[in-house]
């Protein structure tokens, strides 16, 4: 059945939601109900964003559906609500990004194949299939901060002369500003560009220009805090909040790590039952930096609730 959907902007902080499990690994959709309705209602976020710390990369295509419309369900009619597509091969992409939009998805979202060194031209094509497959906006990620090989600026400002307003963009290829910079300039600030890698550089990134942040679920308050003082021009409390935050997310240096410290935090606020991440593990939380953590989440709630 084809969810309801609420036509809404696609900006400020679209949250990316984990993906918690039980003790089996299979999906608890109980809880994922309750973390996506906590970042709705308590944290003030404007959207929810199903991506790479969703561990899309660790569920079966049949999961990465189910959980697509489990978030289109309940997310839509708070908010925009944006699924990522990105596959191995263009046909799955298609597959969900069709999915997605039949779901009541606001925009899909795709990262290049990682699996293959890619030459531009099939990358133009991969991504134009999947604009070809949905009427929604598609928002290209450039995840090679995590996975894969850093896209050129000329094929991201070649896609936006393509497909112009449909077409939105997450670059998190190092370094990060400059490539804002660079990717807003070669689209002559006509693109909508997202900040990504869990908003350790949204101070800079806002002054670039950018959309909106798309971070990681633990945080969620704490950015919606910073994005507002930077909407409002306090600077003084947006260099209060940014600093210990970029501070927490600089420990944080793999995708894995953005798993187990997300997860962990989520426990922590009582939004997650456990910390169960799907194997094999890269990265794992040990105690001392656990402990780091603890201080800095601290320091970053007590001034975020300054603002709330």
């Amino acid at each position: 059945m084809t969810a309801m959907k609420t036509d809404c902007a696609i900006r400020g902080v679209l949250i990316v939601f984990q993906t918690p499990f039980h003790a089996d690994e299979s999906i608890d959709f109980e809880t994922l109900t309750h973390e996506i309705e906590w970042l709705h209602h308590e944290c003030g976020v404007d959207g929810i964003v199903m991506a790479m710390v969703s561990e899309v990369l660790r569920l079966s295509i049949d999961e990465r559906r189910r959980v697509a419309a489990h978030a289109c369900e309940i997310g839509c009619g708070h908010g925009a609500v944006i699924i990522s597509v990105g596959a191995e091969s263009s046909h799955t992409a298609e597959q969900l990004a069709r999915h997605a939009e039949e779901n009541g998805a606001h925009a899909v979202m795709a990262i290049p194949p990682v699996s293959a060194s890619l030459p531009e031209d099939e990358l133009m094509r991969y991504y134009e299939r999947i604009f070809d497959s949905v009427r929604i906006p598609v928002i290209v990620q450039d995840a090679s901060g995590y996975v894969g090989r850093p896209m050129s600026i000329e094929l991201q400002a070649g896609l936006f002369d393509r497909f112009g307003d449909r077409i939105l963009f997450k670059p998190e290829a190092i370094p990060i500003g400059q490539r804002l910079s660079q990717l807003r300039d070669a689209t002559n600030g006509r693109a909508k560009v997202f900040e990504g890698s869990g908003g350790i550089a949204l101070v800079d990134s806002y002054r670039r220009g950018v959309t909106g942040t798309m971070p990681g679920a633990d945080l969620a308050k704490p950015l919606v805090a910073l994005w507002n003082a930077l909407e409002s021009g306090d600077e003084e409390m947006a260099d209060l909040l940014s600093f210990p935050l970029a501070s927490l997310v600089s420990l944080q240096n793999s995708l894995d790590a953005f798993v187990a410290v997300e997860k962990y935090l989520l426990v922590k606020q009582g939004i997650f039952k456990n910390t169960i991440a799907r194997g094999p593990v890269g990265y794992v939380l040990d105690e001392e930096t656990r402990q780091e953590v603890d201080r800095l989440f601290a320091m970053l709630m007590d001034r975020a609730n300054q603002r709330f």
